[in-house]
């Protein structure tokens, strides 16, 4: 669990600097600011590694602190394609963006959350926590900022263009699955 823990660390850390006042301005200093960005997904990039890595190392002897019932599953599935689609609304200027500020971190919220849910080990628990608890922050803090929300229609082709990106996404990830996270989820 101590690749998992640092990668959370790597990457919530890395996330967290635009938040704290003076620090994002005091790196882009020192890294200039074209290389702010690089940096950042750099890093992020890094956190995630660490992330998969050490969830793929959780002990197989997994003890639940709760189990969610059967029909959940079905539940996440259908779950798992809104958040899918609502990570790309995040990039695009989209309808779906005219009713959330934030379709990225409740695309976030709705993974992490139900992932929560159906799996009550130590290690998921610390994961899916982890994502839940940042998305939630994140959200309060840019709605304290004042993020606004997008008004005006865009057409509708951008919003086919997120539902079949998202679309692609979930199935691709479904079929990785078990090699991204060591459980399969499209047996039995």
């Amino acid at each position: 669990m101590e690749l998992l823990v640092a990668g959370l660390i790597l990457f919530f850390g890395t996330h967290l600097i635009p938040s704290i006042p003076g620090m994002k301005s005091a790196l882009t200093n020192i890294v200039g600011v074209k290389g702010y960005r690089p940096v950042f997904a750099l890093l992020s990039l890094a956190g995630l590694v660490l992330i998969v890595l050490g969830y793929q190392e959780r002990p197989t002897q997994i003890l639940h602190k709760w189990y969610a019932p059967h029909w959940a599953r079905h539940l996440m599935m259908l779950a798992m394609l809104v958040a899918f689609i609502l990570l790309p609304a995040a990039h695009m200027k989209t309808n779906i963006k005219r009713y959330t500020r934030h379709p990225m971190l409740w695309g976030i919220a709705i993974w992490s959350g139900m992932h929560l849910w159906l799996n009550g080990d130590h290690a998921s628990i610390l994961l899916f926590g982890s994502f839940l608890a940042y998305s939630l922050f994140a959200m309060f803090i840019g709605n304290v900022r004042g993020a606004k929300k997008q008004t005006k229609k865009v057409p509708f082709k951008n919003d086919i263009i997120v539902v079949v990106a998202g679309g692609v996404a979930y199935i691709a990830v479904a079929f990785s699955h078990q090699w991204i996270a060591g459980v399969s989820i499209m047996g039995g």
